[in-house]
């Protein structure tokens, strides 16, 4: 009896030696996963990829912080992904033995377009040209009728000016003001799409 049971704990023995010794032989890579304007970005995937193929996988933590370890040394991709996020590639990141290769916040993702609500608005004059400059006021219409200001900005020189909102189904009165004179559009939006609207301002009521 004592002679069947020696032989399971050596085994185990030894297997736990090997998972050292294998340990010992591996290395490591880290980073932190971040929105552009170094935000990290929680619950991201990052994979280390080898000859096309997935090695191993782990989830960035509330911070957007990682670790990937128990990678055997050579050159690896590394692959960052979160869903509402444009996905990215570090291509040729090297792993040695018993070493950890820090990639620092170089792990940048940017939000996936085809994930947003995207306003377009175009301010022209009463006779049709471009108006550069005028004050643009973004506004939700919430359900009972009240506004709640949500962007700003300004046209450009060619009168134009972009928005970028979460997917929504909502709606949204963007006024534009050029010298005390304002105009407005409401603009009803229920999924991820480029909405355009145009405004017009009579600026002949500044000649008179």
């Amino acid at each position: 009896m004592k002679r069947a049971l020696i032989i399971p704990a050596l085994a185990a023995l030894l297997l736990a030696f090997a998972a050292v010794a294998a340990a010992q032989d591996t290395g490591s890579i880290k980073g932190k996963v971040r929105t552009q304007k170094g935000k990290g970005i929680p619950g991201a995937t990052i994979t280390a990829r080898k000859d096309g193929e997935n090695v191993k996988s782990v989830t960035a933590d509330k911070d957007g912080d990682f670790r990937l370890s128990g990678l055997k040394p050579g050159i690896y991709n590394v692959v960052f992904e979160k869903e509402g996020y444009a996905g990215g590639v570090l291509y040729d990141i090297e792993v040695r033995r018993k070493k950890t290769n820090n990639l620092g916040d170089n792990l940048v993702l940017t939000v996936d377009q085809g994930t947003l609500v995207i306003l377009e608005a175009s301010v022209f004059t009463h006779n049709g040209f471009s108006l550069p400059g005028a004050k643009i006021k973004v506004e939700e219409v919430m359900s009972d009728g009240s506004l709640k200001e949500v962007a700003e900005g300004y046209s450009s020189r060619d009168g134009d000016v972009i928005f970028r909102f979460p997917d929504k189904e909502t709606k949204y009165r963007v006024t534009a003001t050029w010298r005390g004179i304002s105009a407005f559009k409401e603009v009803p939006v229920g999924s991820p799409a480029i909405y355009r609207t145009a405004i017009t301002i009579d600026i002949s009521e500044k000649d008179n």
